[in-house]
């Protein structure tokens, strides 16, 4: 005993005794620290630096505010976004047709000549340019109806509204930028591109070899500073008929033009695709969907300074432009896309379901039917959570990078599943290619969405977890920055402070994850009541896991774990469904917690919590540094992992909740155009006549049991029958005709004489 209180009593006066600790602790961890964390290129400090922390922060402290999440506003349109979507944006869907789209590998002339007038490349430019200035929630709502209808034209409208031009003028463009080319974006007078990625630069867009050489030319009679500029970029949507191209390349100043650096890092600009040395009108065959991606080149194209976007200001600051820009992609545009694909593939199939008979019942009866169709299901509905979550994020002028890269990442795999599962229920009907296949381009299509704006396999691997948590964490940044300090004096203060922070940080989350773990989260305080009470609980026990978990890999790695990637992915899987089950929890009660929707609230939780403590016990499986990983998963699970897959009987009660028009479905889908006249509309008619006929087709099916020659009659003989013996009135009978003459067309396929 006198050895455990003289050892307590060192460590103590170490940790009391300012001069002690600074020659002891602070300034040998210090020293480590220097050596263990990861040291970051220009681009990855840039990146580091850009954008904001949201409600990722809270959840990667272990310490969730749940009343903080509920104060963030709820999804809202404006009267004037509602009244565009009610109008304008319903007559370009009713003018959109996909499959003829795709045939001649271009939007129709009157489409486009819509799209510029009622100004669908405009949503970010504001008013007083000419432009719609519409939300984040509306930009976001509208590409994702029109992916419902046609993912071409949901790409078209969706570039020029994401990264590109208009954004980068808004936030780093000089007055004169803006006023000369804002007016013509919002007119559709210009068309622009944004031109990044190259042969040899595509995850790595930091390694682009584009250059610009500052020199001078003489124009007319003037001596003019600029930029000879040589590039060769592909995979640039809207670059074969771009007017103006955003261009991003790598300056150098090799005669010190500009001062005495040569090396001056990425830099944008804008330049008329008509000047003299730009090639563009090369296109490429993106899966055979036709909106227009195609080339971009120049060889020793002289452009003058101001062209570069702020200027000569604007001169090595690209990368920070872009990297500080990308919300609107990955927080909008490719979420809008997974949402209309998602909103889609659930309307269409739980109606297929109910509509298409096989062994003398609707397939949604089967389980193995269920089972796809209730993933689909709270997929969807955690897309939609996610996607109107984010977009407030960024309505409230965050630019939050690691959400949008979750929300990038999560939305397009989890559209990915919705459109697979789609698939395999639909069966024949959804590999055929025709008029009525109203799943196949969007299926054909969600590759896109996976690959750009930073390929999945990089979002997951490198982004979430590998540069962007470390932006969340209260102190690691800090620290990073304190021991690049050329003051050792001031470093050292500023590190002791900081480290003792982060120790007690560390610690509380230490014991509070094992206090939860070991009493099941039941003592976790939660000031909210309700059938989500001990999802809340949960959530808060997994973050601090997560917190500890995340404190002893760069404790333990450093620098290493940006490396092992495996190893870091699987902690940003643990914190993005921490994000997703937030989003879930979000929706629930900003839509007033309607009871109908809770079997899909519970699917989708039940799963994220399963895949988040997976994540967190497969780290401890193969974190192989001596014994912590087996320690780190016994502190975190001391009784083992206890999440579970939602049951069985929840995924029949989710595809109960969308088996009949209701309510429910109509807050799921609400999303999938609906074409009265094609497949879409079709297939509603005899989803809606199949239920509000169900009493009377039941009554006839029961007529084969009491007249046994009418067993094996074919359905239409069985309604003649029906008929002639007063058993169904004449009303019933013509009803149920068209039924079936409409459930023939939803569940048909063309047949072509010649393809």
């Amino acid at each position: 005993m006198s050895w455990f209180i003289f050892i307590v009593a060192v460590i103590v006066i170490m940790l009391l005794v300012k001069d002690i600790r600074y020659s002891l602790v602070s300034k040998p961890v210090m020293k480590f620290f220097k050596k263990a964390l990861p040291p970051l290129s220009q681009t990855e400090q840039e990146a580091m630096e850009a954008g904001d922390v949201w409600w990722d922060a809270d959840l990667f402290s272990g310490r969730p505010n749940w009343s903080k999440l509920h104060s963030y506003p709820k999804p809202a349109l404006s009267e004037r976004e509602k009244a565009f979507i009610d109008n304008d944006l319903e007559t370009l869907l009713a003018m959109l047709d996909e499959a003829q789209i795709a045939k001649n590998m271009d939007l129709p002339k009157n489409v486009w000549k819509f799209i510029k007038e009622k100004g669908f490349f405009s949503f970010i430019i504001p008013e007083s340019y000419g432009g719609l200035q519409f939300s984040a929630q509306a930009n976001s709502y509208i590409v994702s109806r029109i992916a419902s209808k046609s993912l071409s034209a949901a790409v078209t409208v969706m570039v020029p509204n994401s990264l590109g031009p208009a954004e980068l003028l808004l936030h780093y463009g000089t007055h004169e930028q803006q006023e000369q080319w804002l007016p013509k974006l919002a007119t559709g007078e210009a068309i622009p591109c944004f031109a990044l990625t190259g042969p040899e630069a595509g995850s790595d867009a930091g390694g682009i070899p584009d250059f610009g050489i500052v020199c001078k030319q003489t124009i007319d009679g003037q001596e003019v500073l600029g930029l000879s500029l040589t590039w060769d970029k592909r995979y640039i949507t809207l670059a074969p008929v771009a007017t103006v191209l955003g261009l991003a390349f790598k300056v150098k100043d090799p005669d010190r033009l500009l001062g005495t650096n040569v090396d001056l890092g990425i830099t944008c600009a804008l330049i008329p695709t008509d000047h003299p040395g730009v090639e563009i009108g090369k296109r490429h065959n993106p899966l055979n969907l036709g909106f227009l991606n195609g080339t971009t080149s120049g060889k020793d194209v002289f452009i003058p300074l101001d062209w570069v976007i702020g200027g000569d200001k604007g001169i090595g600051r690209g990368w920070r432009m872009l990297v500080s820009c990308l919300s609107a992609g990955r927080g909008i545009s490719l979420p809008a896309l997974s949402a209309g694909t998602a909103h889609l593939c659930t309307r269409m199939t739980t109606a297929y379901a109910q509509v298409r008979t096989q062994f003398s019942q609707p397939i949604g009866a089967f389980e193995g039917i269920q089972s796809a169709l209730a993933q689909m299901i709270a997929d969807t509905y955690t897309i939609e959570a996610a996607r109107n979550f984010t977009a407030i994020a960024i309505d409230m002028k965050y630019s939050p990078a690691v959400t949008t890269a979750i929300a990038k990442y999560h939305m397009t795999e989890m559209a990915r599943n919705c459109v697979n599962h789609a698939l395999d229920i639909h069966a024949g009907k959804g590999i055929q290619m025709c008029s009525s296949n109203y799943l196949a381009r969007n299926y054909m299509g969600i590759p896109i969405s996976i690959t750009v704006e930073g390929a999945n396999i990089l979002t997951r691997n490198l982004m979430i977890f590998g540069q962007g948590a470390t932006r969340c964490h209260p102190y690691v940044l800090k620290e990073m920055q304190i021991v690049a300090m050329a003051d050792e004096e001031l470093a050292l203060k500023e590190f002791d402070a900081t480290l003792m922070a982060h120790v007690q940080f560390t610690a509380l989350n230490a014991f509070n994850a094992l206090g939860m773990a070991l009493t099941g989260s039941r003592l976790v305080q939660v000031k909210l009541s309700g059938q989500t009470r001990r999802y809340y609980q949960h959530l808060t026990r997994l973050s601090k896991a997560l917190a500890f978990v995340s404190d002893i890999a760069m404790l333990t790695l450093g620098g290493e774990l940006k490396r092992k990637e495996m190893l870091s992915a699987r902690l940003g899987d643990a914190l993005s469904h921490l994000y997703l089950a937030s989003c879930i929890l979000k929706k629930f009660a900003d839509d007033g917690h309607q009871h109908g929707d809770l079997p899909l609230v519970q699917y989708g939780l039940e799963k994220q919590l399963f895949l988040c403590a997976k994540a967190l016990e497969e780290f401890c499986d193969n974190f192989n540094v001596s014994v912590v990983g087996p320690m780190l998963k016994t502190w975190i699970f001391p009784f083992g992992n206890k999440f579970r897959q939602p049951s069985d009987d929840l995924a029949k009660d989710v595809c109960h909740a969308l088996s009949t028009p209701n309510v429910v479905r109509e807050r799921v889908g609400f999303l999938c155009y609906i074409d009265e006249k094609g497949a879409t509309g079709i297939m509603e008619e005899a989803f809606s006549m199949k239920h509000e006929l169900r009493s009377t087709i039941k009554e006839v099916n029961a007529l084969r049991k009491q007249h046994t020659d009418w067993k094996k009659l074919p359905w239409h003989e069985l309604l003649e029958k029906a008929r002639r013996g007063d058993y169904i009135g004449e009303d019933e009978y013509q009803k149920l005709l068209r039924l079936e003459e409409i459930r023939k067309q939803a569940i048909g396929v063309d047949a072509f004489s010649k393809l």
